[in-house]
């Protein structure tokens, strides 16, 4: 970390909240530097003492396979989103999207600063997904879907990596993530996607996990996961009221 540094990113680089969260808490006055109140913007110098008054939020991250028919968020009249089907204690909020006709491995928290880290195309992280087309697929098609295909509107998808399953389905990774890409790219060569199922995001599977159901992220899994986001290793929220921050 290279100070001077402002206090949000300071918190931020800390793995303790995102930006906005950080400016939050310094509006509220639970931001102390060197005992006394933190003000918007203040900067961070090597050796300050940074306080937070109060406790710090439990940070959780779950994976979540999501049903064909739900939507991710933002329903239209009629429609159910993820909030809808899935009680939890906490607020939370879907990383990402997976359109309502696709089923699969979605990933929600509570955590701002993973979207960014997690979405952002330059970062080039991985997600594995199992399509089923309406016809076979032909030897020249599935070249041109590796290499890269131009999509509506000029975009140019990255070469990617396709694994025959059999003549109507496989599997594909991408680093990248286009509304409705994989559709789109089918589409472009005159195929139907029947079935598209997210089984994999980054180190993340989505495994025997049933539909509709999901799982809180621990251990190893969660601790790869944050260590690839450069998130740092807070995952619980255990501590004391004005506990400094090493």
């Amino acid at each position: 970390m290279d100070f001077p540094i402002r206090i949000n990113e300071y918190l931020a680089e800390k793995g303790l909240c995102s930006r906005r969260e950080a400016d939050k808490l310094i509006s509220e006055g639970k931001v102390l530097i060197n005992g006394k109140k933190a003000q918007l913007g203040e900067m961070v110098n090597d050796g300050d003492k940074v306080e937070i008054a109060g406790d710090m939020k439990e940070l959780v991250y779950i994976a979540y396979n999501k049903p064909a028919g739900i939507v991710t968020n933002c329903p239209q009249k009629g429609e159910k989103e993820i909030k809808d089907v899935l009680k939890l204690d906490f607020d939370y909020f879907p990383v990402g999207r997976l359109d309502k006709d696709s089923r699969g491995l979605i990933l929600l928290s509570n955590d701002g600063r993973i979207t960014d880290r997690l979405l952002n195309p330059r970062n080039s992280h991985e997600k594995e997904y199992e399509v089923v087309i309406d016809r076979e697929l032909q030897n020249n098609d599935l070249r041109q879907l590796r290499q890269g295909i131009t999509l509506d509107g000029g975009f140019i998808t990255k070469p990617c990596e396709i694994k025959i399953i059999d003549n109507i389905s496989f599997s594909i990774i991408l680093k990248e993530g286009k509304n409705r890409q994989i559709r789109r790219m089918c589409l472009a060569l005159g195929y139907d996607v029947i079935d598209l199922n997210r089984v994999r995001i980054m180190n993340v599977e989505l495994g025997s996990l049933r539909e509709g159901h999901y799982k809180i992220l621990s251990g190893e899994v969660l601790e790869e996961l944050l260590e690839e986001l450069e998130m740092g290793d807070r995952t619980d929220g255990d501590e004391q009221n004005d506990a400094p921050i090493e």
